[in-house]
């Protein structure tokens, strides 16, 4: 049986090696929670498995640890920041509470950020919004990469460029978090590094066929947008879509040719009081929530779930049983546990 873990040792732990590598209390917390969370809704390749990576960023300057997002223009209801470099999960969980802030005066609150470092999992922002009766959107891009070609094109131009939703719902909040391609880069490195192969032909040669060996993306391939080589204009649009959203309304992108690992970023507030009222809102996704989960499925079928439900029910497992690692995180946590000095996370007893 695989080894299981506290929630808030690894907490704990990945905010004591942050503060160790010189990040601040404050967006210390902020990472190391973030992180934490993508792994309880299950999105593995986006949470603690980056710890290492954002150590070294410290380490080689590449992520700043001192100060706070500048603001560039503020608008009332919208605002540009500057993230200035700053831990991304840190800087975009300000963004969101933010964003909701003037979405409860004004009915929609947003906020761009530019020069943001990676943010991680988009979905780990949205739970609490919406269960506090915001509808909340994060769009993501990062304009220093590319991985995924346009449609009928053969060079990588953008990048997975991630859509998120939280949508207030009940019982649970439905939680969107999808890329705009159909994987995502560090999937495929992860797959690669373990010799094995996609699900799918995924990916996109050096010359145009679809494959599912993720070592021909290391080889100078693409990663196809959402709908293959058949559909695949309807992933491009939206990915373009996506850049606009956050480079575009951020003014600052890939026009700027940034070459540090980063996000541009657009986190989108709604109010639904202030539209048709949160009742008449949660009454439709209610409506749809249970027609969804109550449509006909074929015979052994198991039923239909809402996006963000299986993720949610994961979370709820692990608080209360522990915290089942991918396959290496918990070796990378105890490497950085001895260099810091710090005790490596102990697995629960069963």
């Amino acid at each position: 049986m695989a080894p299981r873990f506290a929630s808030s040792e690894l907490v704990s732990l990945a905010e004591a090696v942050l503060a160790q590598a010189g990040l601040p209390a404050e967006p210390a917390a902020a990472v190391a929670l973030g992180l934490t969370e993508a792994d309880l809704l299950g999105h593995t390749t986006h949470g603690l498995a980056l710890l290492a990576d954002y150590v070294e960023e410290l380490d080689n300057g590449t992520m700043e640890r001192e100060g706070r997002p500048e603001t560039i223009a503020d608008q009332l209801a919208v605002a540009t920041w500057d993230a200035r470099r700053l831990p991304g999960i840190w800087t975009t969980q300000l963004a969101v509470e933010d964003a909701t802030r003037r979405a409860a005066t004004f009915g929609i609150g947003a906020i761009a950020l530019r020069r943001s470092h990676h943010i991680a999992c988009l979905a780990a922002f949205l739970e609490a919004p919406a269960r506090a009766g915001l509808l909340t959107l994060v769009y993501s891009s990062d304009p220093s990469d590319a991985h995924v070609a346009p449609f009928g094109g053969l060079t990588p131009v953008m990048t997975p460029n991630p859509i998120a939703a939280g949508i207030p719902a009940e019982p649970d909040p439905i939680l969107i978090d999808v890329s705009t391609s159909i994987t995502t880069a560090a999937m495929c490195g992860r797959v690669r590094a373990a010799g094995g192969r996609l699900n799918g032909a995924w990916i996109k040669d050096s010359d145009g066929n679809a494959t599912n060996d993720p070592a021909a993306f290391k080889a100078g391939g693409s990663i196809l947008p959402i709908g293959g080589l058949d559909h695949g204009h309807k992933g491009y649009g939206l990915s373009l879509m996506v850049e606009a959203m956050t480079q575009g309304l951020g003014g600052y992108g890939r026009a700027d040719a940034p070459r540090d690992w980063g996000a541009s970023v657009l986190v989108l507030a709604l109010s639904p009081a202030a539209f048709g009222g949160l009742d008449g809102f949660t009454r439709q996704t209610g409506w749809l929530a249970d027609a969804c989960r109550a449509s006909r499925v074929p015979e052994g079928a198991p039923r239909v779930r809402l996006p963000g439900e299986a993720g949610l029910g994961r979370k709820r497992r692990a608080l209360a049983e522990g915290v089942v690692l991918h396959d290496g995180i918990a070796d990378d946590l105890a490497r950085l546990a001895r260099r810091f000095g710090l005790p490596a996370p102990t697995p629960l007893a069963d």
